[in-house]
């Protein structure tokens, strides 16, 4: 086969890259060594948030929730989106003066945020009691997919639609180099010459950087969620807004006629950073413990999980997005560094990152692979375990 960009990994962030390539006139391949989907895409919250840490991720945020609201009209494919809008709150006074902190800030990068009063917050969030000491803010842009599945799904159908060609269980075993540039990826079943490779595999992006003598500094760690059993919390309004509780940092929204909790645990599961195991091992005891944390406010989180799933994150040294060239390997791009935002952010990095590819991007060096150096795996998870610890407080 040939094509003008492989791309390695169907996960929202691969497939996002790979539409547009392919809407930018680019010949696509994407090649999956299992299903589209099946790894940290198909277990994510599907959240996405308007409030970022810097002008930059705010920006790519917004532009996702912007493509995300409008998918049918740019990328041909229907999909369903709640527009539900979100609360942040906090409950200590330190935490307090983190989000105006954010809401100053996120003002001045053009988010639509304000403060909201307990009263408007027991009013319109039918599973969260208020005591009446939170502080909160309400970011009416914020949205989510009720079943990841769904993103990817019409990821999968926009690819084919515009000509991108999808290879499923098919595992790349090299990339092959001629004169020190990428020319291809071989499989088990193929060659496919391309002067442009794109390593999206997720949990095991530094495995293929190493296969084309590259590195890539992530390390992946367990993120977990649960959902619980419908009917068991009956004061679940379906049309509820989502609840990110930072103090604790846990978030919360309707799924299923039940509720989804999960949160960001200290000291979380990090996985190894060169062989991260096929099937994440989960421990549901995390998840009670969270929702005992907000148990009070949320007593829905503590009634019976119907599901209880979860993925690997990629974590960066800095907790930005590792997209852009791989240092010293002409011809290999990389998406990866999600940071539990690659899902919710990916239709505004797949955007830039084939901008990026074919010239016509905005410059992206402040998320280029090659910020870091070399660290060592111990300073690789780390950091990403500091990373994923400080999700919703990067100052704490």
């Amino acid at each position: 086969m040939k094509a003008d960009v492989v791309v390695i990994g169907a996960g929202a962030l691969g497939l996002s890259t790979a539409l547009h390539c392919a809407l930018a006139g680019q010949s696509v391949v994407v090649v999956e060594r299992d299903t589209a989907g099946s790894h940290a895409s198909g277990r994510a919250a599907g959240l996405f948030k308007s409030v970022q840490a810097d002008a930059l991720r705010t920006g790519l945020a917004r532009r996702s929730i912007a493509k995300a609201v409008t998918f049918g009209d740019w990328a041909g494919v229907p999909l369903e989106v709640t527009r539900s809008g979100s609360y942040l709150i906090a409950r200590t006074a330190s935490h307090r003066k983190l989000l105006l902190r954010e809401l100053h800030q996120s003002r001045g990068w053009g988010v639509d945020i304000r403060e909201a009063s307990a009263d408007e917050l027991t009013a319109s969030v039918s599973y969260y009691q208020a005591s009446g000491s939170e502080f909160a803010l309400w970011c009416p842009e914020d949205i989510y997919i009720a079943e990841p599945a769904d993103l990817v799904r019409a990821y999968v159908e926009a690819c084919r639609l515009h000509g991108a060609d999808l290879l499923e269980h098919e595992e790349v075993t090299a990339v092959t180099l001629s004169g020190g540039h990428v020319a291809g990826v071989q499989t088990a079943r193929r060659s496919i010459t391309a002067a442009v490779v794109v390593d999206a595999a997720g949990a095991w992006t530094r495995q293929v950087a190493r296969l084309a003598g590259g590195t890539v500094a992530v390390a992946p760690v367990r993120h977990q969620l649960l959902i619980t059993e419908p009917g068991a919390a009956a004061e679940v309004s379906p049309a509820d807004p989502i609840v990110r509780v930072v103090d604790v940092a846990v978030y919360l929204r309707p799924a299923r006629g039940g509720l989804m909790l999960g949160g960001f645990e200290r000291g979380p599961l990090a996985l190894d950073v060169w062989e991260p195991p096929a099937d994440v091992p989960l421990d549901l005891a995390v998840l009670r413990r969270l929702a005992t944390l907000v148990g009070r406010e949320v007593p829905a989180g503590c009634a019976p999980a119907s599901e209880h799933r979860g993925g690997m994150f990629t974590m960066s040294p800095d907790g930005r997005f590792v997209l852009g060239p791989v240092p010293d390997v002409p011809g290999l791009w990389v998406a990866s560094g999600c940071n539990g935002s690659g899902f919710s952010s990916s239709p505004a990095l797949g955007e830039a990152l084939a901008g990026l590819i074919t010239g016509t991007s905005a410059d992206l060096t402040a998320l280029a692979p090659a910020r870091f150096g070399m660290l060592t795996d111990e300073a690789l998870v780390a950091d990403g375990v500091w990373q994923y610890e400080h999700y919703y407080d990067p100052t704490g």
